[in-house]
């Protein structure tokens, strides 16, 4: 009678030792499935783990243990040059002066008066050879970069993204300048610089978020953070420096409305948008309200009020962000797939085409109704119309042929489309009391 594969242990063994070692062998064999399936699972876990913390990890390492760092030597490279590739710089030198002249008699008469010329070349090839090996070891070591006062301002400008906070500051100028009511000069300079430092702050914080994969792409990878001209903790210092004080500012200098909607646009842009971009195209949404608010903002420090221009001027900024973007973002898809971005020109092409045009034509329809709402006069609309058409146009052209040449036509359009549209809203704004004199009739 043949043994049972769970008795070959036991056979050698009798007694209670026997059963115990059968016991053992089989329940081993039943659970071993389990055991291996759970540690593939453990696995997978710590390794998502590992993906997302090993780059900080790294900087923290690096900061740490800085001193260290400079005590590793290189390894020993290769010189570039071929004909340097056995001998050093004194050799070369040396061999070079020890190469046989030839007599005067035998050359040509043409030859003669270009010798000593030949000998000078022949030297300074070897010379520049030499100082090109020297140059290139020396830039390929590993250097510490070193913070030094004068650099610390172009830094930080880098940090926050000066160009777009910049953008921000304006955009909330014009909401401030197109609210009804008389022009409060420090009022108006309290929002420019509380807005201007909440946007600083934002933009930090995103930075600093985004180190990882900044460091993927070719935009992005000269980032203060990212090339390590600063540390995490000064970056989020300087963010906090900023947003304190902005905050502050918004809420007890101008009215707590408008410092409501700057803690508002910081957490939308720093806990929603930014890791939605990682997530779902809804981050072109979700950023396009974060772009939206400044105006709002602008126009709520004029009037302590939201109403009706406020989110005209809001909506306007809404639909001019959709081709700004879209069409960036089309000459970006290769840099955006590296980073792991999760953007509409990537992973949905033709609805960016699609939702650019349609907000291009949003723009008509938002500019027709500013009258309406007694933001601007009559004017406006007929006066705005050539470039919302241009635009328009520029879209329609991105939608049809949907490469790069037309992509930045309409980027390009879009930079100065915005600052020319809130100039003609401000020229043809609505006087107070104009209402009021239409209505009165003649004694």
């Amino acid at each position: 009678m043949a043994a049972s594969p769970h008795t070959l242990s036991s056979r050698l063994l009798t007694g209670s030792v026997g059963g115990c070692v059968w016991y053992l062998e089989r329940r081993t064999i039943q659970e071993l499935p389990h055991r291996v399936t759970r540690l593939f699972r453990n696995v997978n876990n710590q390794w998502v783990m590992v993906q997302h913390l090993s780059f900080l990890k790294r900087m923290y390492v690096t900061q740490l243990h800085r001193g260290l760092s400079q005590r590793v030597k290189p390894k020993p490279e290769p010189a570039t040059s071929p004909f340097l590739e056995h001998m050093s710089s004194g050799q070369a030198r040396a061999e070079v002066d020890e190469l046989p002249s030839l007599s005067a008699s035998s050359l040509p008469l043409s030859q003669k008066p270009n010798e000593e010329l030949m000998e000078l070349k022949a030297a300074s090839i070897v010379e520049h050879a030499v100082d090109t090996a020297k140059e290139t070891k020396e830039e390929r070591q590993w250097k510490e970069m070193k913070l030094h006062a004068d650099d610390l301002p172009g830094i930080l400008a880098r940090l926050s993204k000066i160009k777009l906070t910049a953008l921000v500051v304006s955009t909330t100028s014009a909401g401030f300048a197109l609210a009804p009511g008389p022009f409060d000069w420090s009022c108006f300079l309290l929002t420019s610089l509380g807005t201007g430092l909440a946007s600083c702050a934002a933009n930090s914080i995103n930075q600093f978020f985004e180190v990882p994969f900044d460091s993927n792409m070719n935009r992005t990878k000269n980032r203060p953070l990212v090339r390590g001209q600063i540390s995490p903790l000064l970056a989020v210092s300087f963010a906090t420096c900023c947003a304190v004080p902005g905050v502050a500012l918004l809420t007890w200098g101008v009215n707590p409305l408008t410092g409501a909607l700057g803690v508002f646009n910081i957490f939308l842009y720093t806990c929603c948008y930014t890791p939605l971009k990682r997530i779902s195209i809804a981050n072109t949404w979700v950023g396009a309200v974060v772009g939206a608010i400044p105006p709002v903002m602008g126009w709520t420090a004029a009037t302590g009020s939201l109403d009706a221009g406020a989110l005209l001027l809001g909506g306007i900024l809404y639909s001019w962000q959709f081709p700004h973007f879209n069409a960036l973002s089309w000459g970006l898809r290769e840099d955006y797939s590296r980073g792991g971005y999760c953007m509409m020109s990537v992973t949905h092409p033709a609805l960016c085409r699609h939702v650019a045009l349609r907000h291009c034509l949003a723009l008509i329809a938002l500019s027709t109704a500013a009258p309406i709402l007694n933001v601007t006069t009559w004017a406006f609309p007929i006066i705005s119309l050539p470039i919302n058409l241009y635009i328009s146009y520029l879209g329609f052209r991105f939608y049809v042929d949907a490469d790069r040449r037309s992509s930045r036509k309409l980027f390009f359009c879009s930079l100065w489309h915005l600052p020319l549209l809130l100039l003609l809203m401000l020229t043809c704004k609505q006087r107070p009391g104009r209402e009021g004199d239409k209505g009165e009739a003649p004694s």
